[in-house]
């Protein structure tokens, strides 16, 4: 048998650590054992997804020298790789399902749906669909379908019974399916949701085993119920322990830089980072820190795997790439400075917005210093040198910080209607908007155009200066709550609390 595995992440924005982590594990054991390093695109959500996110998740695993075996760039015997372009495969599917009575077609609202949930959290019971719909006959469904009712798609769950499954790293585990709820299947887009998807994708093509992180356990009941409807051969099952932040939480982009980019633009090496993030976790045989992706290949081994959430430490990786720095030749050294520092691409960026402003190329530097390199220390009193009072600044660079979190377009356009967006909310002119968002992106009251120094600089390290600036200005705890009440305010007045269509 031929070990294969897969990644499949989401092209919804910049490629994140945590899909960098997985491909180099999967990438690792399957190689290996001989075997074949899959890459599939998880493009259902069509609100989200974008091709220009597709190409950053390739150049970024390019860029780490995850070269993959098949792929949407690949090629490869099991395409087409990305889902969107496999709908009429999920269908057929389906069909599978709904006539062996191992799923049934939905009509609840979301309406409805919100009213049962209310009513379970309520009671103290688990929330989860009740199986209304299930009561109707063929010829019932028939004519709601024709009078153009919508539905969606459901798989039918035990109502008692326990879902015994093995993982490699934790044994045995037993979930009661009372906790699993009748997921939805089929969207009413005709779209299929991700736990249909990954089963019918992971079985036709190939997948043995797949290495994903701990958060889907959970969700196995659902997969293995699908595997046994269909009648097929579950993959082996790896949960890796998630990497965390140094507090111990999920490592998310609100306390910690999660783009595979914002390494890759803060001049980390892309041998370092892999050689990191395989000690997140794991161990070589020798125990040393240092190594390459090929030794670790070599030496790769499940059983060496600790459960223990891995802590995501910027110290410790910046003190590795100094290793690989120092080990450089002089002439490597400066080959690496030219590729990070001075490239084309990056020049092409950045000459639009120094060209008209340079008399000298003296004039340069001063310029840019807080693109290339650190933006300077910042602190409370400087924010204080402007016509707003200190809540407005507060609330300025928290609604702005949460509203970014929200974007999945990093793009000039996008960035300046956000902040006008807020700006007019908060009944303020957008130049005195956006005098405390300089002096955190740039730490400078006067800088090179703000939105254009934001695209550069990207949306990683453009959000974690504007958290370091509100810790530097302090908010407490209450102050905390009081922000977050009023930016849900503000997004209900912008109709940004988007409902669930599927639930």
């Amino acid at each position: 048998m031929t070990i294969r595995t897969r990644i499949a992440p989401s092209p919804t924005g910049d490629p994140h650590l945590g899909t960098a982590y997985m491909a180099l594990f999967n990438w690792a054991f399957a190689k290996s054992q001989g075997g074949q390093f899959l890459l599939r695109i998880e493009d259902t959500d069509q609100a989200r997804s974008n091709p220009a996110s597709e190409k950053i998740i390739f150049d970024a695993l390019d860029w780490l020298g995850l070269a993959r075996d098949e792929g949407p760039d690949a090629g490869g015997p099991c395409g087409p790789y990305r889902q969107s372009e496999r709908k009429d495969i999920y269908l057929e599917w389906v069909d599978v399902l709904l006539k062996a009575g191992h799923a049934f077609k939905c009509f609840c609202t979301p309406e409805r749906l919100d009213v049962l949930r209310a009513e379970q959290r309520a009671a103290g019971h688990n929330t989860g669909y009740d199986g209304h719909c299930q009561q109707y006959t063929p010829d019932e469904v028939q004519a709601r379908i024709t009078a153009g009712e919508q539905c969606v798609v459901r798989m039918k769950v035990p109502q008692d019974g326990v879902c015994r499954f093995r993982d490699e790293l934790r044994g045995d585990i037993e979930i009661p399916y009372s906790q699993i709820d009748m997921q939805v299947l089929l969207k009413t887009d005709g779209f299929p949701t991700y736990h249909l998807a990954v089963v019918v994708d992971d079985h036709l093509m190939g997948i043995t085993h797949i290495l994903r992180g701990e958060e889907w356990i959970s969700s196995v009941p659902k997969h293995k119920l699908l595997y046994d409807y269909f009648g097929w051969q579950m993959p082996v099952m790896v949960h890796l322990p998630l990497l965390r932040n140094p507090d111990h939480s999920k490592l998310s982009k609100r306390k910690h830089p999660t783009s595979v980019n914002y390494y890759r633009d803060l001049g980390i090496l892309p041998e370092a980072l892999v050689n990191y993030l395989g000690m997140m976790g794991w161990s070589m045989p020798d125990e040393r820190e240092m190594f390459s992706k090929e030794e670790m290949r070599d030496a790769f081994d499940l059983q060496r795997m600790s459960l223990g959430g891995p802590v995501f430490d910027m110290r410790k990786l910046s003190w590795l790439n100094g290793q690989y720095l120092r080990n450089l030749s002089a002439d490597d050294f400066m080959d690496r400075l030219e590729q990070w520092a001075v490239n084309r691409e990056r020049l092409s960026r950045l000459v639009p917005l120094i060209q008209e402003r340079t008399e000298r190329f003296a004039d340069i530097v001063p310029q840019v210093d807080y693109l290339l390199g650190n933006r300077g220390a910042l602190t409370a009193d400087q924010f204080g040198s402007n016509r707003l009072n200190a809540d407005q600044v507060i609330q300025i660079l928290d609604h702005t910080s949460r509203s970014l979190d929200t974007l999945h377009k990093w793009e000039r356009d996008q960035l300046f209607e956000t902040c006008q967006s807020l700006a007019d909310y908060m009944g303020v002119k957008l130049r005195d908007f956006l005098q405390p968002l300089f002096l955190a992106i740039s730490g400078r009251e006067v800088s090179l155009p703000l939105f254009d120094s934001m695209v550069f600089l990207g949306s990683d390290l453009t959000r974690v200066r504007i958290r370091d600036a509100i810790g530097t200005v302090g908010v407490s705890k209450k102050a905390a709550k009081r922000l977050e009440k009023a930016y849900q305010e503000y997004q209900t007045t912008r109709g940004g609390l988007n409902p669930q269509i599927e639930k």
